[in-house]
């Protein structure tokens, strides 16, 4: 298995491998999963755009991420913005990288590769801060807590409520570069 960073061009290549890792990663229903193909399309048109891929030595995706710079504008960040205490937006928001999807194959979770995605992924980030939104989870059995935990990653905002979805998010973030 290798991590490889993707162009826009690359993850577009490979979008529908790409919407099957995620799909399967969150279980979500086929029909979300059309909506969504767009939305992940689109953003790989965004500033600062940054992926990468995990590959197994058969070209197998096993899982994916990615981010860009996050701006004004943009529904994420706007949504987010709301939330952050206003004393705290200028901190988080204004040279902030976003991490928006990060995602393994469920059969091959568990052995680092989300680790090395992330690590891989924000290694390739040039704002000083990076969030990214995940739903609520007990923090001692989410392997994706315990992994933004270990970066490093600190509550900005808890039990979000995002339009169109009725689970609680947490909003995280950290400084980078990641040494510090």
């Amino acid at each position: 298995m290798r991590i490889v960073p993707w162009t826009p061009n690359d993850l577009t290549r490979r979008l529908d491998e790409v919407i099957n890792v995620y799909g399967l990663a969150m279980g979500y229903a086929p029909d979300l999963l059309v909506t969504r193909r767009g939305y992940v399309a689109s953003h790989v048109h965004r500033r600062g755009f940054r992926a990468v891929a995990s590959i197994d030595m058969h070209g197998t995706l096993l899982g994916f991420g990615y981010g860009y710079t996050s701006e004004p504008g943009q529904w994420w960040h706007d949504q987010v913005r709301g939330a952050i205490r206003k004393d705290q937006r200028a901190a988080w928001l204004d040279d902030c990288f976003e991490v928006v999807e990060l995602h393994v194959l469920p059969a091959t979770q568990g052995h680092g590769l989300g680790a090395a995605q992330l690590r891989a992924l924000l290694g390739m980030a040039t704002a000083k801060t990076t969030l990214l939104s995940t739903p609520e989870a007990d923090e001692a059995t989410s392997r994706a807590w315990r992994l933004y935990r270990r970066f490093g990653f600190v509550d900005v905002v808890r039990d979000f409520s995002f339009p169109g979805d009725s689970r609680p998010f947490a909003v995280l973030g950290r400084t980078l570069p990641l040494d510090q």
